[in-house]
């Protein structure tokens, strides 16, 4: 629960690169999200060059920050893998969660960037990347070494009145 109580999105890095090791760590956390019926559409493109990082923080007003960081991680859904469509959004939602509370028990820091249902982000990703139709953008994650050293923190979001009972 400490992973989930502290993880805040983080939008400044120190320019550390990210170990593979730790890479590897971000994408088997998304893999074990839950999908429904287990379709387990999920695709992952992970960006670290600086050419290709600069080139996606064009992707949106709110982006820019991923020029700074070492690392993104694009998601996104295969449409040939979807028995539920209408769940895939649900299912990559969970795989970037996954990758948010990770990156906080690997000491990084992490801000999720959205990409679907906007038309014009979704197309930016999509020619960056070449990608075929199958392939559908969800979101982009920035990843990368805390500039701050406070940058995960406990702040208390409980709020009895949200909650309601039968």
């Amino acid at each position: 629960m400490e992973a989930i109580d502290i993880r805040r999105s983080v939008r400044k890095y120190n320019g550390m690169p990210v170990e593979d090791e730790k890479i590897e760590k971000l994408l088997r956390a998304a893999m074990q999200a839950p999908s429904a019926g287990n379709q387990r559409e999920s695709e992952f493109i992970v960006v670290s060059s600086r050419k290709s990082l600069e080139q996606l923080s064009a992707m949106s007003p709110y982006s820019g920050l991923i020029a700074r960081a070492p690392l993104a991680i694009v998601l996104l859904g295969n449409t040939e893998r979807m028995q539920f469509p209408e769940n895939w959004e649900q299912d990559l939602g969970a795989a970037a969660e996954n990758i948010l509370i990770e990156a906080v028990d690997l000491d990084l820091g992490a801000v999720w960037l959205g990409v679907h249902p906007l038309e014009e982000r979704i197309a930016a990703v999509r020619k960056q990347f070449s990608l075929p139709d199958n392939l559908r953008p969800f979101a982009v994650i920035a990843v990368g070494y805390p500039a701050e050293k406070e940058a995960n923190h406990f702040e208390d979001r409980w709020e009895r009145k949200r909650v309601h009972y039968e």
